[in-house]
């Protein structure tokens, strides 16, 4: 059994090296696909490349449909592969003992888990709490899934795991899916998942970021994102913002976060 984790970043430097630190133990391997970022992202992976060495791979490209044809190689193979970006910070003591439970067989029948999340509005590292909205009943869009369970994944996909055809094997099917963020609370997940993504994640940001597109959206061709508005307006009246309907839903809950905070070797 292997993990192999599949990270996707673009201008994420104010975060990128502790969202790999946190969960380069919980991986066999991570494979970072990079781009092409404005800010110091590139930089800061190629450093940590060099302290981690093979167990870090980097890519940078011009398109995120990349980072799935990266996977392929692991359909059909006792492998979970775990996808995460620049912007989801991970419980490292949590992951440490989710692997141990993944080992151990426990979701061995299931197709693919999702965990807790913390979707940050405001945040304060320093003094170890963070505000936002959980999940639930906000969506949860932690990425974990059992490649053994599947014979093919075929494109096309925008990026990894989003889209396409998944052909099952026997025994197998796409509602198999583990709610854990529906099961437990916060405090005592082993899968959570701190989501800052109402607040900076760039130097290049401004200081409320709140229209920043997600990755795909910013691959997106600006005829086809006129399109898609059109049609959103044709179909709903006035757009709704988008990132408020999935990420800013429930009350305004603060967290303690030092656990995700780990102090940090030095380079």
């Amino acid at each position: 059994m292997k993990i192999i984790g599949i990270l996707l970043v673009k201008d994420e430097d104010l975060y990128v090296e502790r969202v790999l630190r946190n969960a380069i133990d919980f991986c066999d391997k991570v494979i970072a696909v990079e781009g092409p970022s404005s800010d110091q992202t590139l930089k800061i992976l190629k450093e940590l490349k060099t302290e981690l060495g093979e167990k870090l791979e980097i890519h940078s490209v011009m398109t995120p449909s990349v980072s799935h044809d990266l996977i392929q190689e692991y359909t059909g193979t006792h492998t979970w592969i775990f996808g995460f970006d620049g912007d989801e910070i991970y419980d490292p003591k949590g992951l440490a003992r989710m692997r141990v439970r993944i080992e151990s067989g426990e979701f061995d029948k299931d197709w693919c888990i999702f965990g807790n999340v913390l979707n940050v509005r405001r945040i304060n590292v320093g003094e170890g709490w963070a505000q936002g909205h959980l999940a639930p009943p906000c969506r949860s869009m932690t990425k974990l899934y059992n490649f053994n369970a599947i014979k093919a994944w075929h494109g096309p996909c925008r990026e990894r795991m989003h889209g396409g055809t998944v052909v099952f094997r026997e025994g197998y099917h796409d509602g198999l899916r583990r709610n854990l963020h529906e099961a437990l609370p916060w405090e005592s997940a082993d899968f959570r998942c701190l989501h800052p993504c109402f607040v900076r994640r760039s130097s290049r940001d401004e200081q409320n970021p709140r229209n920043r597109d997600c990755i795909m959206d910013r691959h997106t061709w600006p005829i086809l994102r006129f399109m898609r508005g059109w049609i959103a307006f044709l179909l709903r009246g006035a757009p709704r913002d988008s990132k408020e309907q999935r990420y800013g839903r429930g009350p305004l809950v603060t967290k303690k976060i030092e656990s995700f905070f780990p102090a940090a070797p030095a380079r």
